[in-house]
Parts: C-alpha cells; sequence; structure tokens
C-alpha cells in the first residue's frame, strides 16, 4: 500500500514545504484540499496549474486526490453542484490527479431515500464528465452517509466505475460498522482510506496515529487479507483544530506506525 497525508493537516502552508514534507518523510502522496483560502483551488489558471503538477513530478510525490467540499445529496437544483464537480474534475485532469472527493451532505428535512435519490442521480450525470476527464469522483463516508452500507445505497444505484468511496475510519467507526463490514460493503468500488486518529466519539481532535481509538490495525489487516493495494491518506484535521499539535512533527513518527501496521499483518 502507498502512504499520503492530508494539506488538511497542514493549512495554508506553500506547495513547495508541502512536497518537501512529503519527500523527507517518505510518503508516496498528497490529498490536496482543494478550497479557495488554500494554494490549490478550482480559480487556478493553466499556468499555474502545471506549474503545480510539475513542482510535484520533480520530487517524485504524487498528488492522490482532490479534497473537494461539494455534498452531493444536499437538497436544491443539480446544476450548481454538477458545475462545482466538473471544476473540480477539469482541475484534476490538469493536475494528473487519479481522484476527486465529495460528501454526501444530505440536508435536514430530507427522508434518507430522497437523500440517496439525489445523490445517485447527481452522481450518474457526474460520471459522464469523470470519463471524460480520466478522473474518478470519490463519495466519502461522512455526515449524513457515514458508513459503508450507508454510502452503498448512492453508489450501488449508480454502477459506474467512475464513481466510487473514499473510506474515513473515523466516521464508520462512529456509525458503529465494523472494518469487515465495511470493506465488504465498499471494496468493489474503494478508491483510497482515510486514517487518522481521536481520543473517544465525544472528542475527535486529531491525535498522533496509534495514540487514540480508532481500530487502525483492524482496518490494516482487513486490507491486507483481502489483497487490497491502494492508498491509505493521514487525514490529520488541524484545520479544524488550532490547539492540535502541529503535523509537521508528527509525520515521521505516523508513517513508520503505519509502515509497522503493513508489516505486521502481511
Amino acid at each position: 500500500m502507498k502512504l499520503a497525508f492530508s494539506t488538511l493537516g497542514v493549512p495554508g502552508t506553500a506547495l513547495s514545504d508541502v512536497v518537501r514534507l512529503a519527500a523527507e518523510h517518505g510518503y508516496h502522496g498528497v490529498e490536496l484540499r482543494t478550497h479557495p483560502e488554500e494554494p490549490v483551488h478550482t480559480g487556478l489558471g493553466r499556468a499555474e496549474r502545471a506549474a503545480v503538477a510539475d513542482e510535484f513530478k520533480a520530487a517524485g510525490v504524487e498528488i492522490l486526490a482532490l479534497a473537494g467540499y461539494v455534498d452531493v445529496a444536499a437538497p436544491g437544483d443539480d446544476a450548481p453542484v454538477l458545475a462545482e464537480i466538473g471544476e473540480l474534475l477539469e482541475l484534476a485532469r490538469d493536475l494528473g490527479a487519479p481522484y476527486v472527493r465529495v460528501f454526501p451532505g444530505g440536508g435536514t428535512g430530507q427522508s434518507p431515500e430522497e437523500a440517496d435519490a439525489v445523490a445517485a442521480r447527481r452522481l450518474g450525470t457526474a460520471a459522464e464528465y469523470a470519463t471524460d476527464a480520466g478522473v474518478r469522483v470519490l463519495l466519502e463516508t461522512h455526515d449524513s452517509h457515514r458508513t459503508g452500507a450507508d454510502a452503498i445505497r448512492i453508489l450501488g444505484p449508480v454502477g459506474h466505475g467512475q464513481v466510487g468511496a473514499v473510506w474515513d475510519v473515523m466516521h464508520t467507526w462512529l456509525g458503529g460498522e465494523e472494518p469487515s463490514e465495511t470493506f465488504a460493503a465498499l471494496s468493489p468500488h474503494l478508491g483510497y482510506v482515510q486514517v487518522k486518529d481521536i481520543a473517544s466519539a465525544d472528542d475527535t481532535a486529531p491525535l498522533p496515529l496509534g495514540a487514540g481509538v480508532l481500530p487502525l490495525a483492524e482496518c490494516v489487516d482487513v486490507l491486507a487479507r483481502e489483497g487490497w493495494d491502494g492508498w491509505l491518506c493521514w487525514e490529520y484535521e488541524k484545520r479544524w483544530y488550532e490547539d492540535a499539535a502541529p503535523l509537521p512533527a508528527l509525520l515521521g513518527p505516523g508513517h513508520d506506525h503505519l509502515a509497522r501496521l503493513l508489516n505486521d499483518s502481511v
């Protein structure tokens, strides 16, 4: 498996420093938080996009995914949602990133059936754009659809190879789903896995990997046992928790922890 980290852990950090941190600590790739306050966003011009792609390529670090903030199940018109997905797909294509992350984001006042249907309809349409761009749209296990069983209610009806899933291990754990159950639900659709650690269900501030309660070893064991050979991406949510320890000093130990889990699972 390949290892990556998310720039959510180093908000606002210059890309040159992100690339350096990845290379220095042995990470194969980076998930880029794609937001106007970050160095990479959909407003970049063509020359800027080419410069970003070149910087990562020169360092031998891959851009794993663009972590967007589209809520595909949210109430309202389809057009703005599809337009935002389209912009993310174009940016991913230009940067050479294989994946774009989206959220479910089902809203209050919706029944689960309505949220499922809205998200499936939009992702079915987005699959056509994704095919043209050569990029996959991945639905994260999050918010209104935090487990694999929830996500598959959307992904099953879509049934398209360019639409898949991101397994966020915290949300499936919070949803009471065992790692083996999550993998069974998502395995035909799985793009990559987001790993992290927290103190408890009531305290989700980010901790160093291995310092909390999330079943990371069990997740890695399930993936290895099933022969899955994709990406593990450390999503350290420093952006939302200012008091959390800075990520750069944790990257080396975090890499070593994941490497031990992978070695022990063989």
